[in-house]
């Protein structure tokens, strides 16, 4: 009976290690496969998230393109209705800023206060604006609205050593000021917020800095820039989602 053995058991004692490289290379390619399926999955979502990435940038642009067209519709109707009310205004070429000239306002010479003669101008002009930003869906798109005051290159030693900064700043704080208590209640601009539930409006001085003339020998070139600019500031996407989509793109 002992001389009576399988061929299998043969070829398991003549190679005794055959079963165990067997096994490992079927282990091996196990491994494999799984290292695979998993790559391949990988692989997919990397993919997936980029075309969500892609999907969400594209939305983002046309927001964004959207929010520069309510802009300029706004300041267009806005110069067009003031144009109306025979109030003449200006537009920033690059349709961002309602530029009001001082002619309207009356700023003396080195004084920050509206004078009651030019109020009704100021009122008006606070209406056209509560008028074209109330309208339905348009704070959506509107970040902030800066009420800017500027000067001419002139040295103002006043408001404590502030010189032309306190000025700009005092003129622009100045006229918000009077809207904030001239208007109705239900045209006031500080009911305005914007998407975030933050108030539209805020005021900032540029003194000398930002001149529309940057030649200032006669007394029209100085007059050009003593000025409030209404600054229109809209709704951008948030940096980090570009910088992740950019990431994705190099990446494929």
């Amino acid at each position: 009976m002992r001389f009576r053995s399988s061929s299998s058991s043969s070829v398991d004692e003549e190679n005794p290690y055959w079963m165990s490289f067997s096994d490992i290379m079927s282990a091996l390619l196990v491994i494999f496969i799984l290292a695979s399926v998993i790559l391949i999955l990988q692989l997919m979502e990397i993919q997936q998230e980029l075309e969500q990435r892609q999907v969400q940038f594209e939305q983002e642009v046309q927001e964004l393109k959207k929010a520069e067209e309510v802009r300029r519709t706004i300041l267009d109707e806005a110069v067009e209705a003031l144009r109306q009310r025979n109030i003449r205004v200006e537009v920033s070429e690059n349709h961002t800023v309602l530029r009001i000239p001082n002619d309207l306002l009356g700023f003396d010479t080195g004084a920050y206060e509206l004078q009651s003669r030019y109020e009704s101008t100021a009122r008006e002009i606070g209406e056209v604006l509560n008028a074209v930003l109330s309208q339905e869906g348009r704070l959506d798109h509107l970040d902030t609205l800066f009420i800017e005051g500027h000067t001419d290159n002139r040295p103002f030693p006043g408001f404590m050593g502030k010189g032309n900064w306190g000025l700009s700043t005092f003129r622009a704080i100045s006229l918000w000021q009077f809207w904030s208590t001239a208007l109705p209640e239900d045209q006031r601009l500080d009911r305005l917020m914007n998407r975030a539930g933050q108030p539209l409006f805020s005021v900032s001085g540029y003194a000398a800095t930002r001149p529309v003339n940057t030649q200032q020998l006669t007394e029209d070139e100085l007059r050009a820039n003593r000025r409030i600019d209404i600054r229109f500031t809209i709704r951008r996407p948030d940096s980090a989602d570009y910088e992740a989509t950019r990431k994705l793109l190099d990446a494929k």
